[in-house]
């Protein structure tokens, strides 16, 4: 498989090195990025990448490919989603698909225009092991209908100092934590759930990376586990008094179209770090950690555990749990075989939708109501913007 790359970062050039493990053929044939912070990690593994171009639109033009792969900052999405549809190709972009309402709305409608097939997106969790087995549990029949979810994701200090220290510290380039980080966990359960949240209420703030925390301040001077993770564009040191716009902890409630309900709460700041799942239905319970590597599956009757899985990554260099192997083999086998994928760009905008909602109820101190929203984004996906408009 022949790939150019739009946005040359840590993330892209580790799903290239994922990808070449699995075909012996994987070829990068040129890319665009003025500091590819992913170029010393291909270049160790012994990966060409290709020939450095200006601009997506010389890169598209000067060579012949499989798949335009697109890492650049999540405020670039559209753009260079754009410029690829247009010129006819097949597209994967890494998550968040987008970064606001009204650019999900352009989504929509771009993919009314070329097809919702031509675009991957990297909500890599759905391609984890554990994840598949708890849909394979629901499939069953073992939880009966779902009645309410409570979620989490929980990150390392130095997780979280990375995020006061890297472009991600933006608002205006990520759209928001909520939408950067946990965009993952948020299409999981909208899976698990079936349908489209409908309300949204949500509280959070930075109490943790502030001034009054610094470690400083309490006689220590070893900042190294702040500066563990590498940041790369508008990359900066400083963390407890970081120009950061986003939150280090935040709580959301929501309420589905079908009546299910869901808390998630996310931090920034917990020593021993999880992300961990609690599905409960009418007739069983599903229990998990993505970090702990495990799911316990109850009877609701009986109350014995009927699954009690544990996971383990596939090797310590392996990210998000053994699920990006997972992917890089099923990216290769659309390509090459047309194979369906778990996931799909309509799943990314409305993990997106719902991310943006929650900040949007978080700032504005109120419960928010997506069906204005998903009115808005069916019209533009489904080509009836203009008959909508007249009827309203």
């Amino acid at each position: 498989m022949k790939v150019a790359i739009i946005g040359l970062g840590f993330r892209l050039g580790y799903l290239a090195r994922a990808l070449q493990e699995i075909d012996p053929q994987f070829e990068i044939v040129g890319y665009v990025d003025p500091a590819p912070a992913g170029l010393p990690g291909l270049q160790a593994a012994g990966i060409s990448p290709g020939k450095a171009y200006d601009t997506p639109e010389a890169l598209i033009a000067g060579e012949k490919f499989d798949l335009l792969m697109i890492g650049s900052p999540n405020h670039l999405h559209l753009g260079h989603i754009r410029a690829g549809l247009e010129a006819g190709l097949t597209v994967f972009t890494e998550k968040p698909i987008v970064i606001s309402i009204e650019e999900s709305l352009e989504l929509a409608r771009l993919l009314h225009r070329y097809g919702h097939d031509r675009l991957l997106v990297g909500l890599v969790l759905r391609y984890s092991p554990l994840y598949q087995d708890l849909r394979a549990a629901q499939a069953e029949g073992r939880l009966g209908d779902v009645v309410s979810i409570e979620a989490s994701e929980h990150i390392e200090p130095y997780h979280g100092a990375f995020f006061m220290r890297d472009w991600r510290r933006y608002g205006r380039y990520t759209g928001g934590f909520m939408l950067e980080k946990c965009c993952h966990d948020l299409d999981l359960y909208n899976g698990v759930v079936g349908c489209r949240p409908r309300f949204v209420a949500s509280f959070g703030g930075r109490k943790s990376f502030v001034p009054e925390n610094a470690p400083e301040l309490d006689g220590i001077n070893d900042m190294a586990v702040y500066h563990r993770k590498p940041s790369g564009w508008m990359g900066a040191d400083k963390v407890f008094d970081s120009d950061a716009d986003i939150i280090d902890y935040q709580t959301s409630i929501i309420e589905y179209e079908n009546g299910v309900s869901m808390t998630f709460h996310t931090n920034l700041n917990v020593p021993d770090q999880f992300r961990r799942f609690c599905v409960i239905g009418s007739k069983g319970m599903a229990e998990g950690d993505f970090v702990r590597g495990y799911l316990d599956v109850h009877n609701a009757r009986t109350n014995e555990k009927v699954i009690a899985n544990t996971y383990k990554a596939p090797s310590e260099k392996s990210h998000h749990y053994g699920a990006d192997e997972q992917m890089a083999a099923d990216v290769l086998a659309f390509i090459v075989e047309g194979k369906p994928q778990p996931v799909s760009a309509l799943d990314a905008i409305e993990a997106g939708i719902l991310a943006l909602a929650m900040d949007e109820a978080r700032q504005a101190r109120k419960v928010v109501d997506l069906a204005p929203v998903w009115a808005a984004y069916d019209a533009c996906l489904n080509g009836t913007e203009a008959a909508s408009a007249k009827s309203a």
